[in-house]
């Protein structure tokens, strides 16, 4: 399958912190791009403050952000997450309406329903939107807000507006931590009102976690585990947890 452009930017800027320094040219022997090609790719790149622009090349650097943007996860647990997306996946039926979040666990999902029939999908991601913007029986609602250029995503006061006059089938959703006594919990405290109002819209709420986030707890409380009906995870996810989980009458499922 060949990469989208965020992406192709993801691997490039993987490529960059392995090597701390490239060359234009380093770039096209190893992507198979052309020159123009990479050089907006890394003047993207270096507009994110990702890497640092030098003639010819780029270096790589740090930004310190407590969690890497969207484009970066998209290459973090590659494994499981398409795991996920596949057994998220397995939850759609054509001809539903369903919301699917930011976040690259996700973005998979998004990857799984590009050949299904009458599907609806709402999202404030604009990832999601770019996946599934030819996917020729997909009809997309995409929400407006302020665009968090961290997650890729719309969020805030106008996307909350437009999240109470829509509703769904079920909803899809990541989150950065999850934790039985924590519940779920955020790292953005602008992104939490935008989540809360994303539970509220559908009569199922399917959260997609890989085994990194859990038995986490971020700054931000956005719910309790009750808010959700099915976990699906991965195999990585330690057993006490789901058995936990599972007594609290969540629906688990380990892909």
């Amino acid at each position: 399958m060949a990469l989208s452009t965020l992406e192709r930017q993801q691997h490039i800027l993987q490529y960059i912190e392995r090597n701390q320094q490239v060359s234009v040219q380093m770039l096209c022997d190893k992507f198979g791009i052309s020159l123009a090609t990479a050089r907006r790719d890394l003047d993207v790149l270096a507009e994110r403050g990702r890497v640092k622009r030098i003639h010819g090349g780029a270096l790589a650097t740090q930004d310190g952000n407590t969690v890497p943007p969207a484009v970066i996860r998209v290459a973090e647990q590659t494994d499981a997450k398409s795991r996920i997306g596949a057994a998220a996946a397995e939850m759609v039926r054509d001809g539903e309406t369903i919301f699917l979040s930011s976040g690259s666990t996700v973005l998979e999902v998004a990857h799984h329903l590009r050949n299904r029939k009458r599907l609806n999908v709402i999202t404030n991601s604009l990832l999601v939107l770019n996946v599934l913007a030819d996917a020729p029986e997909v009809s997309v609602v995409s929400l407006g807000g302020v665009f968090n250029r961290n997650e890729m995503s719309f969020i805030g006061h106008i996307t909350q507006q437009a999240l109470s006059e829509v509703r769904a089938d079920k909803v899809f959703m990541s989150i950065s931590a999850l934790d039985l006594q924590h519940g779920l919990t955020n790292v953005d405290l602008q992104e939490t009102l935008t989540d809360r109002a994303i539970l509220k819209i559908a009569r199922e709420v399917v959260l997609l976690a890989d085994h990194s986030k859990i038995g986490r707890a971020a700054a931000a409380f956005v719910a309790p585990l009750s808010a959700v009906h099915t976990l699906i995870t991965d195999a990585g996810a330690p057993a006490r947890f789901i058995d936990d989980a599972k007594s609290a009458n969540l629906r688990v499922i380990v892909a």
